[in-house]
C-alpha cells in the first residue's frame, strides 16, 4: 500500500476515532450515564439501561483503540453500528442536514467506521505491529511490498 494511502487510513482514523472518544467523554461528564439510559429510553430502545451504561464506553474505548489503529476493523465496526444506530433511532426523521438535526453527520462518520472496516488501519498502526512476526521485524527490516516486488523481479 502506498504511503498516501496509509496517511489516508491514519488520517480516517484519527477523525472517527477523536470524533467517537470526545462524544463518549461529554456523555460521560454531561449527561451521565442515567441521562444516556433516560434518552434512550425515551426513544424505545430494547434494554436502554444496559445500552446506555455501555455506549459512552463503547465510544471511549473504540475511539482510543482507532487513534493508535488497534483492532482497528473491530473498533470501526462498533462506531459504525454505534452511528448507524444514532441515524435510525434519533436523526432520520429530521432529514438529511445535521444544522435541522438530521442525519448528514451522523451517516458520515458510518461510512468512514465501514471503510476501515473493508480496508483495515494501514501500515501506521498498531494493527500492523501485530500482524507481522516479531522474528519477521527483527530480521527483515524491510517491508513485505519490498520483499515481493524484489521476489518478482527475480
Amino acid at each position: 500500500m502506498s504511503s498516501s494511502a496509509n496517511a489516508a487510513l491514519l488520517i480516517l482514523r484519527l477523525a472517527l476515532g477523536a470524533t467517537m472518544l470526545l462524544h463518549g467523554i461529554e456523555k460521560l461528564t454531561t449527561t451521565g450515564i442515567g441521562g444516556v439510559q433516560e434518552m434512550l429510553g425515551g426513544l424505545g430502545i430494547p434494554l436502554a439501561d444496559v445500552a446506555g451504561a455501555a455506549l459512552p464506553f463503547v465510544e471511549i474505548v473504540a475511539g482510543a483503540l482507532l487513534i493508535v489503529g488497534l483492532f482497528t476493523r473491530v473498533a470501526a465496526a462498533l462506531l459504525a453500528v454505534v452511528s448507524l444506530g444514532a441515524m435510525f433511532t434519533v436523526h432520520f426523521t429530521a432529514g438529511f442536514f445535521a444544522q435541522d438535526g438530521g442525519y448528514e453527520f451522523v451517516l458520515v462518520l458510518a461510512l468512514v467506521g465501514i471503510a476501515l472496516v473493508l480496508t483495515g488501519g494501514g501500515r501506521w498502526a498498531a494493527d500492523a505491529l501485530i500482524r507481522r512476526p516479531r522474528s519477521n521485524r527483527e530480521s527483515h527490516p524491510e517491508s513485505h511490498s519490498e520483499r515481493r516486488s524484489a521476489a518478482q523481479v527475480a
